[in-house]
């Protein structure tokens, strides 16, 4: 059997969205409950999407919605086989970096409660109420770029 090797630890930006799309569903509607419906909501077209690989295919996806100078970070999704890789945080520290380079001055998000130490550990300060988005609790969170 021929396997089909990927260099590591390559982070980019993708068109093509087969495998941000696959690592969502896996990540957000099977191990998760949202439905695909919710999940897939008509504004990938206004986003910029990145993808990060590991030696075996892609493992961690996100996604950027411009807004101004403000950088929207949504649909931030790891497969289970890369966390506590570093590869999610990795994947989020390029994107900033990224983002920051392309003059944007602030990055925000709406994390998942479960998450939330995640972004902290990455610069992010929680703001606001606790919320209900795909029945799952979030809150939002900022940070300087």
């Amino acid at each position: 059997m021929i396997m089909k090797t990927y260099p590591q630890n390559v982070i980019e930006r993708v068109e093509d969205l087969t495998a941000p799309l696959a690592i969502r569903t896996e990540v957000f509607v099977e191990e998760q409950g949202v439905s695909l419906a919710e999940e897939i909501d008509g504004q990938d077209g206004a986003c910029v999407h990145w993808l990060a690989r590991d030696d075996r295919g892609p493992v961690a996806t996100l996604r950027v919605a411009p807004m101004g100078t403000t950088a929207k970070i949504q649909r931030v999704a790891v497969l289970r086989r890369a966390r506590g890789t570093g590869r999610g945080a990795a994947l989020m520290r390029h994107v900033m970096a990224a983002l920051a380079a392309e003059g944007f001055v602030r990055a925000k998000l709406g994390a998942q409660v479960d998450a939330i130490g995640f972004y902290e550990r990455l610069g992010f300060v929680a703001q606001g109420p606790v919320y209900d988005d795909a029945g799952i609790p979030h809150r939002d969170m900022t940070r300087d770029l």
